[in-house]
C-alpha cells in the first residue's frame, strides 16, 4: 500500500505562474462586499421594524445574500482582471479532487466534532454556536426556510467561502512569493478572524486547518470546497433536525 505521503505527492500539481492582475486590494473588496451587504440587510430590517425581533425571512436573507454576493464579485474580478476563475482560482474538477476533499474533510470532521465539545464544555453552548445556530435554538423554522437553511449550510455556503478565501484571497498571497505554508497559514487564521465571531475563533481555525490542506495537497479549489461541504455536513444537519423540533436544541 502507498504511504499518505506518495499520495500527496500523486495529487499534488505541476504549479505554473500566475498571470492574473489582480492582489490583495481584491480581496479586501469583496470582504468589503460581504461586510456592507450584511450591514445593509440589517439596517433595511431595523428600519421596517424597529425594535423587532430578527424574523425568519430577514435572517435567511441576511445569513445568504453577502456570502453569496461576495463570492460573485470574487468571479467577477478574476474575469476582468485575470483569466477567469478555473485560472486564476485553480477551480477545477478531478476524482482526485474528490478523494482528497474527502479524506480530509472526514478528518476534519472529526477533528472539528472533538474541537465543538470540549470548545462548549470551555465557554458554554450559548457562545460556542453559531449565529445562524443561536438562531434555530430560538425559534422553530418553517419546513422551507430548515431546508434552505441545510442546503445553504452543507452545500452553498462552503462553495462560497472556498472562492473567498482558499481562492481569492489564496491566489493574492501567492503573488506575494511568501510560500505555499505561509499562504497555508494565512488564509486559515483570516477565515477564523473573518467570520467575527470572537468566542468560535479557535473553533474555526480546527475547523479550517484540514480545508486548507486540501487545498495545499492539490493546488486546486475543487478539493477544498469538498473537504469543506463534508465538514459542514453534520452541523447543516443538526440545524435541519433542531430547526423541525425533531433533535432538541
Amino acid at each position: 500500500m502507498s504511504s499518505l505521503a506518495d499520495r500527496v505527492s500523486e495529487a499534488r500539481p505541476v504549479e505554473t505562474p500566475r498571470t492574473h492582475r489582480w492582489g490583495f486590494g481584491a480581496f479586501v473588496l469583496v470582504f468589503a462586499v460581504f461586510l456592507l451587504s450584511a450591514v445593509l440587510i440589517g439596517a433595511i430590517a431595523q428600519l421596517e421594524s424597529p425594535g423587532a425581533g430578527i424574523s425568519v425571512p430577514v435572517a435567511l436573507i441576511g445569513s445568504i445574500i453577502p456570502p453569496v454576493l461576495a463570492a460573485g464579485v470574487a468571479l467577477l474580478v478574476t474575469v476582468l482582471r485575470g483569466n477567469g476563475p478555473r485560472i486564476d482560482l485553480r477551480w477545477s474538477w478531478s476524482w482526485v479532487d474528490v478523494r482528497v476533499g474527502l479524506r480530509f474533510g472526514l478528518i476534519g470532521l472529526v477533528c472539528t466534532t472533538a474541537a465543538a465539545f470540549l470548545w462548549t464544555k470551555i465557554v458554554g453552548e450559548r457562545n460556542a454556536s453559531s449565529a445562524l445556530g443561536q438562531l434555530v435554538d430560538n425559534q422553530r423554522l418553517p419546513l422551507i426556510a430548515a431546508i434552505t437553511m441545510f442546503l445553504f449550510i452543507w452545500l452553498i455556503g462552503p462553495i462560497c467561502e472556498e472562492i473567498i478565501y482558499r481562492g481569492l484571497l489564496w491566489g493574492a498571497l501567492e503573488r506575494l512569493n511568501w510560500g505555499r505554508w505561509i499562504v497555508f497559514g494565512l488564509t486559515t487564521v483570516i477565515f477564523a478572524v473573518s467570520h467575527l465571531e470572537p468566542m468560535r475563533t479557535v473553533l474555526l481555525l480546527v475547523i479550517a486547518i484540514p480545508i486548507g490542506l486540501a487545498r495545499l495537497v492539490t493546488g486546486r479549489l475543487g478539493a477544498s470546497i469538498v473537504a469543506h461541504q463534508i465538514n459542514n455536513f453534520l452541523p447543516a444537519l443538526a440545524v435541519l433536525l433542531i430547526a423541525l423540533d425533531v433533535m432538541p436544541a
